[in-house]
């Protein structure tokens, strides 16, 4: 924010924002909504499975379902810390979940005292309520039943088995979509290289004559200027060289497409230049330009991640009528015509006069909030296209945060368990053995799981490959 102004006074924090601060630090709003609006299934509510819910209890899930038909024995008391000795006889899903309840006021649960196998036989279409199915020590006919029914309904399926303390986890589902992937690393996203007709005119207004002006004006005009600066003395510099008939073909490239050192040349320049505007070394603005060299120099691409996403079968045919699909060709229309992905509109912090900050500010999200009409325009093109019967809503929020985020999207396409199941252990080790990226110590703790666990119990196996 701008520092040279009164900061406005903080709003009162809620107590549920204070009760998941952490967490809403980690996910932000969207992520703590999506988990407040999911419902969750426990299947056998053993020590593994207690702790997974309880790992989405605390951080306040929607509510949760647990199917359990085990009443609770010694063995359970030992090891499941939900469950004590009052419990012992009673049904095990219903001791674990008055326990887990306590952890948690705004969480709602039940239990249900029936296995697995029978609700499939009687309901088939029982799981396909729940966000996400999670299975704990189950038989190898009821896993692959499982797996094939929620595979066909396309609701995740997390699988965890446990000997002792070692274990496997397997994620079944067809499809992921992540718009909000919060990376590690944010590139900024500023248009330096190729700057809008609304920041070229905002900044074309702006004139640095007077030291006390510049000392107030953001490091991002400051760059600018810098960089507008070191460009036209390139084109002097070739202006003067044809006039004395030398032949000098060499270009200056653009700052935002140099490799590290050569952005090293650039900012002697930029350091220069800032002097010239009156600026001195101590100065904060002086400072901020010259940090924000290597991370506002950044030339503006679409990754190959997104590109992928892009020339997806769902994109390049009709689509969909998923909203995450329609948002992405309407994302390709809207690159077909500007070449380039939607503005993110937001601005890092700066040292400088408020008023000019959000002015600046300003410029970003007025040119964001414009692509984004632009890519809601396309998809509701997208939405007529699938039809009359089609009863898909898109809200214009729903984009604006498809285009803040689309430089960072994310797809994962998963394999059922089923198939691994019903293949023999040696084929799955080949294919293992047959990636460079395998770890050794995964394949050594895959083969010792292999023969303790009791899905695959009695099954022998040669493996076939050099690299074992």
């Amino acid at each position: 924010m701008a520092s040279l102004s009164p900061s406005p006074k903080s709003p009162e924090i809620s107590e549920k924002s204070k009760k998941y601060d952490r967490q809403l630090r980690l996910w932000g709003d969207h992520g703590q909504a999506k988990l407040e609006a999911s419902r969750i299934c426990l299947i056998n509510a053993n020590a593994t499975g207690t702790e997974i819910l309880k790992s989405l209890i605390l951080p306040g899930c929607g509510s949760f379902t647990i199917v359990d038909n085990h009443v609770v024995s010694q063995e359970d008391i030992g090891n499941n810390f939900f469950l004590d000795n009052d419990c012992l006889g009673k049904n095990r899903g219903e001791s674990s979940r008055q326990l887990v309840l306590e952890l948690n006021a705004d969480v709602s649960g039940e239990s249900i005292d029936n296995s697995p196998e029978n609700i499939l036989s009687q309901d088939p279409n029982f799981f396909s309520n729940f966000t996400v199915i999670i299975g704990s020590q189950l038989s190898e006919k009821v896993l692959i039943l499982l797996s094939k029914t929620l595979w066909e309904q396309k609701v995740p399926f997390l699988y965890c088995h446990c000997i002792g303390f070692i274990g496997w986890i397997r994620l079944q589902l067809t499809e992921h979509t992540v718009i909000e992937s919060h990376p590690d690393n944010v590139i900024e996203d500023l248009r330096l290289d190729i700057p809008f007709p609304e920041l070229v005119n905002y900044m074309n207004n702006i004139h640095l004559t007077e030291r006390e002006e510049a000392i107030k004006t953001p490091w991002l005009v400051l760059l600018y200027k810098g960089l507008e600066a070191y460009m036209k003395d390139d084109e002097d510099r070739v202006i003067e060289n044809n006039s004395h008939s030398v032949m000098d073909t060499t270009e200056k490239t653009h700052p935002c497409r140099m490799t590290s050192r050569q952005k090293q040349e650039f900012k002697n320049f930029l350091r220069k230049y800032l002097i010239s505007l009156g600026l001195r070394n101590n100065d904060e603005s002086f400072e901020e330009t010259l940090r924000a060299v290597n991370i506002a120099l950044t030339k503006t691409e679409i990754s190959t991640s997104v590109e992928n996403i892009l020339r997806d079968p769902k994109v390049v045919a009709v689509p969909e009528s998923s909203k995450f699909w329609i948002m992405c060709l309407g994302l390709k229309g809207f690159i077909s015509v500007n070449g380039h992905l939607p503005l993110r509109g937001t601005l890092p912090d700066m040292t400088a006069d408020s008023q000019k900050y959000i002015s600046l500010q300003n410029i970003y999200r007025e040119k964001a909030s414009k692509d984004v009409d632009d890519v809601f325009g396309y998809c509701q093109q997208s939405i007529q296209e699938l039809g009359p019967n089609n009863r898909m809503t898109l809200r214009r929020e729903d984009v604006r945060l498809f285009c803040k985020e689309a430089y960072n999207l994310s797809l994962i396409r998963g394999r059922p368990i089923f198939e691994e199941l019903e293949s023999s252990p040696a084929n799955i080790l080949h294919e293992l053995g047959e990636k460079e990226s395998t770890r050794w110590l995964f394949i050594c703790f895959f083969i010792l799981l292999l023969n303790l666990s009791p899905i695959f119990n009695n099954t022998s196996f040669t493996l076939h490959s050099s690299k074992f």
